[in-house]
């Protein structure tokens, strides 16, 4: 039998892992019960980016990075806004004046 054709040995090569993303797994659930409320409230508001359902979701990454599951980050690098006063008067934004449905550049 001839072996015509085959590729032959491959070269083995060790994965790198990337940057960024990538954590250990929770093999012992040290924080499965927050994934769990917010898996619940993501399904109660059928997937809406609710305020309730990102605190919880900033719940578990702090409870990741309080137990070395993730390396520990700033929450605004991780898509969070920082912790400031929840009443904060947003600037009045003037309304555009023109005819409905006009183009403008």
């Amino acid at each position: 039998m001839s072996t015509f054709g085959s590729p032959g040995a491959l070269p083995t090569t060790k994965p790198t892992p990337p940057q960024r993303g990538s954590f250990p797994l929770d093999h012992d659930g040290e924080c499965k019960h927050v994934m769990k409320t917010y898996l619940a409230c993501i399904k109660r508001v059928k997937g809406v980016n609710e305020d309730e359902c990102r605190s919880l979701a900033k719940a578990y990454l702090a409870c990741r990075m309080e137990r070395n599951l993730m390396a520990k980050d700033d929450f605004k690098n991780l898509g969070f806004k920082e912790d400031g006063p929840a009443n904060t008067p947003k600037p009045a934004v003037e309304a555009e004046k023109g005819v409905k449905g006009e183009l403008r550049w």
